[in-house]
């Protein structure tokens, strides 16, 4: 499967991922890996940067740090617009990569790039994400960089869903327990 948007299916009632849309980045046969992209964590990144000393954050001054997923919580992953080498993270398309390589977020910051900061990632065993998408936890979709960076967080679950012509009410899949 190539970079795509995995969009929690509205039944999936899982303490993690219910109501998520997920930036998934790469997936194989040993898993798949992915950063949450909707859920707000109540910090600004003026707060859990530790490096900030000798930063201009003013740029970022007001931007929500997102939790990105239960794997390495207290470490972050960055998403942006900015040029990201393979050495430093994951290039996925020309204008998006994904990093958690500290040295590039601060190249990033002093560059000016776009980001959004999470707390964390999600992460699937071999299978375990096939498995979910044929049990109808998730939907997929397109990479769309602007659902990203042109939606406010909360409104990135109801604008992935609209991406596909749906609406919350409008899906209906088993319900999942996870």
């Amino acid at each position: 499967m190539k970079p795509s948007l995995l969009i929690a299916s509205p039944q999936l009632k899982d303490s993690f991922f219910e109501g998520t849309v997920v930036l998934m980045w790469h997936h194989d046969e040993d898993g798949a890996i992915g950063v949450v992209v909707n859920r707000p964590t109540g910090h600004l990144i003026k707060d859990v940067l530790a490096i900030a000393d000798d930063l201009d954050l003013a740029k970022y001054a007001e931007d929500a740090v997102g939790w990105g997923g239960p794997v390495e919580s207290t470490s972050g992953t960055v998403i942006t617009k900015g040029l990201v080498t393979e050495e430093e993270g994951w290039p996925i398309l020309p204008n998006l990569a994904v990093t958690r390589s500290q040295e590039a977020l601060v190249r990033l910051i002093g560059e000016g790039a776009d980001l959004f900061l999470c707390l964390g990632y999600a992460g699937w065993g071999p299978g375990q994400l096939d498995r979910e998408l044929g049990e109808g936890a998730w939907l997929w979709t397109d990479l769309d960089p602007d659902l990203l960076f042109g939606a406010d967080l909360e409104k990135r679950y109801e604008r992935a869903l609209a991406s596909l012509g749906l609406t919350p009410t409008t899906v209906w899949m088993k319900p999942i327990e996870e």
